[in-house]
């Protein structure tokens, strides 16, 4: 499953492109975060919170909620292309917010029966599905009350974005950093106990400046020192070089620039919107490839390390260093309006893409 919805998120990516091509914004939109990265993140969501937990892995029909995430996701991409009639939302949205209640019942019910305290990273996925679900609610006030849809509109994207995709970010990044570099860091749970507070504040900030843009500026402030703050603490705790050396590493700090990048960018506008399509670029793309590097090894060989699992990850991580520059450079051009930055970003998914499909395939089959 994980790894389906790993190598999945690629071909959406690659949709979002051709639908933006052909002048689809919001189905293009749509394919990137629902159709790709929401399903994704609900499979990992289920791989890590038995790991935050010390439980078991996940069982049971849950395991199978990512699926319908992905039937959610296709449903809201068929509509906003014009494949279906604008009335498909409504059940797309009743999908969508079973399935956020579903995960959020299920990570509540792991973290109390944790082997000890759970892991703080946990809060940050309940505040990320909550904030999920907030989106998808205001959708679906929009479509009740269609004259209030330009503010929803406002704390829908900022509420998906920066909400439920950076809050999961963050939190994983500052366990996945560490395991990805193989030297714990001490310092994460501290933090993650003291940013998430900041971090909400960001968003609700973000989601509600299109009434008042003071609110904006507080919320980019507020979300930006705890990207900050996130990567000094790597920086002193690795040094460039390290993280630079190592092709999953550098991808997953050319993502946290990225976010830093476009929350940046949202401030010096007043706090409004940053280009959809600079998020993906800069940010989703890095983060996505550069985590799959890491974790597809481990989905595909599980259990102790093993040379095998060395061999696997070396495949697609080689070459990260060149793909977090497309990412980078490509996601920056985006945020500014140039939309050739596209092909750069393209090329940097096609070139994960290729190496990890060549990687998976010549792992060896069992017995």
């Amino acid at each position: 499953m994980l790894i389906y919805l790993g190598m999945a998120v690629l071909p959406a990516f690659a949709l979002a492109l051709g639908l933006a091509g052909q002048g689809w914004r919001a189905a293009a939109v749509h394919a990137a975060f629902a159709l790709g990265a929401m399903p994704l993140i609900f499979g990992a969501m289920g791989h890590f919170v038995p790991v935050l937990c010390r439980r078991g892995g996940i069982r049971g029909p849950v395991a199978r909620l990512p699926l319908l995430m992905q039937i959610t996701g296709g449903l809201v991409v068929a509509v906003l292309a014009g494949i279906l009639p604008g009335g498909g939302l409504l059940p797309a949205l009743g999908l969508g917010l079973l399935g956020v209640g579903w995960m959020l019942v299920w990570v509540g019910r792991e973290g109390r029966a944790s082997l000890g305290q759970p892991h703080p990273g946990l809060r940050w996925y309940q505040a990320a599905l909550v904030c999920l679900a907030l989106a998808l609610l205001a959708l679906l006030v929009g479509l009740a009350f269609p004259a209030a849809w330009p503010g929803l509109r406002h704390a829908h994207l900022h509420l998906n974005t920066l909400g439920f995709m950076g809050l999961t970010a963050l939190g994983t990044l500052q366990v996945l950093m560490p395991t990805v570099l193989g030297q714990p860091d001490p310092a994460v749970a501290g933090r993650l106990r003291r940013h998430l507070g900041p971090a909400l504040a960001g968003v609700a900030g973000l989601a509600l400046g299109g009434l008042w843009a003071p609110l904006a500026w507080g919320g980019a402030l507020a979300y930006g020192a705890v990207v900050a703050l996130m990567v000094v603490a790597w920086l002193r705790a690795y040094g460039l070089g390290r993280i630079a050396r190592d092709g999953a590493a550098c991808a997953l700090l050319v993502a946290s620039l990225g976010l830093l990048l476009q929350v940046l960018a949202g401030l010096a506008h007043g706090g409004a919107a940053a280009a959809e399509a600079g998020f993906i670029g800069g940010f989703v793309l890095p983060l996505v490839t550069g985590a799959l590097s890491q974790l597809l090894p481990v989905w595909r060989l599980p259990g102790p390390r093993s040379p095998a699992r060395d061999a696997l990850r070396a495949r697609p991580v080689r070459g990260g260093q060149g793909r977090a520059l497309l990412f980078g450079v490509g996601g920056g051009l985006l945020l500014m309006g140039w939309m050739p930055g596209a092909v750069l970003v393209a090329l940097g998914g096609a070139d994960f893409a290729l190496r990890a499909v060549w990687a998976l395939a010549r792992v060896p089959r069992a017995g």
